[in-house]
């Protein structure tokens, strides 16, 4: 199954590591050190028009991705488990 991101980008929900708030994450030193470095290393995609709300880690076949959203993590994640319930 695909998760919709935004800015017509979709993932393997099977590539999923996590869904994360970026108000409440990025409270944190640690995820704020992983989102800089991930920044600097060019794994950071932006599917976001707006002021952004979330990001997915992603692991493939590649390496790692993340993903920042404008879409909540709230509403990443209850479509990620509506997907899940229709397997």
């Amino acid at each position: 199954m695909y998760l919709h991101l935004g800015k017509n980008t979709v993932i393997k929900t099977e590539n999923i590591v996590g869904i994360f708030d970026l108000d409440t994450s990025t409270i944190s030193k640690n995820t704020r050190n992983y989102l800089t470095k991930a920044q600097k290393s060019g794994r950071i995609i932006n599917v976001s028009q707006e002021l952004p709300k979330s990001f997915v880690v992603c692991k493939d076949a590649h390496g790692i991705k993340d993903y920042v959203s404008q879409i909540s993590s709230q509403t990443l994640q209850k479509r990620n488990e509506n997907l899940l319930k229709d397997v």
